[in-house]
């Protein structure tokens, strides 16, 4: 399975930035591949492109964001019935009916598989401008993350986000969540 996926990633690097803008497109509703496979070497070749190349990943994820989501609203529940027993969908629809923005922000910007969270929100019924906003600002942060380190190191990059990047993410998403708790701890207190 691995060399039939390396395969594919190789093809995809031949179409460059459509390969990108492809890949990252698919992988946000149902594409096993993802994108940062294709984004970090093309920066690390291409490190004045790096920028470029984190915002060509960022749209197409977003974009396919929008087809996850139609999945989940047309056939997400039947299809997920097959793999998660329906206490399990109940429990992340009241998840993202609480929580919608911050999961989808969460997922956009971990190594969480976001197609997961995609089609979640669609069958949770998020609104689609909720999912744009923070399915940009997630995976903007991600990717341009990804693309500020490629310039910073270069050819260094590869390496330093292989050890580092799951750990970065998670202390950054611990501090955006924080951020996003204070937020609505102050808009509450603000109506009280």
């Amino acid at each position: 399975m691995s060399e039939w996926i390396h395969a594919i990633e190789e093809w995809l690097l031949e179409f460059g930035s459509w390969g990108l803008f492809f890949v990252s497109f698919l992988e946000s509703s149902f594409f096993p591949i993802p994108p940062d496979v294709l984004m970090i070497p093309m920066g690390i070749a291409n490190p004045d492109k790096a920028l470029w190349y984190a915002f060509i990943t960022t749209a197409g994820s977003v974009l396919g964001a929008l087809l996850g989501w139609y999945i989940g609203k047309k056939v997400g529940r039947p299809i997920l019935r097959y793999f998660i027993k329906e206490e399990k969908i109940v429990l992340v629809e009241r998840y993202f009916e609480k929580y919608g923005a911050m999961a989808i922000l969460i997922a956009g910007f971990t190594p969480i598989p976001y197609k997961v969270f995609t089609i979640f929100s669609g069958i949770s019924n998020v609104k689609i401008p909720t999912l744009i906003i923070w399915s940009i600002i997630g995976r903007g942060l991600r990717f341009f993350l990804e693309a500020a380190i490629i310039v910073a190191l270069g050819d260094k990059a590869m390496p330093f986000i292989e050890e580092n990047f799951a750990m970065l993410t998670i202390v950054l998403g611990v501090v955006v969540i924080a951020g996003y708790l204070i937020y609505a701890y102050l808009k509450r207190s603000k109506k009280a």
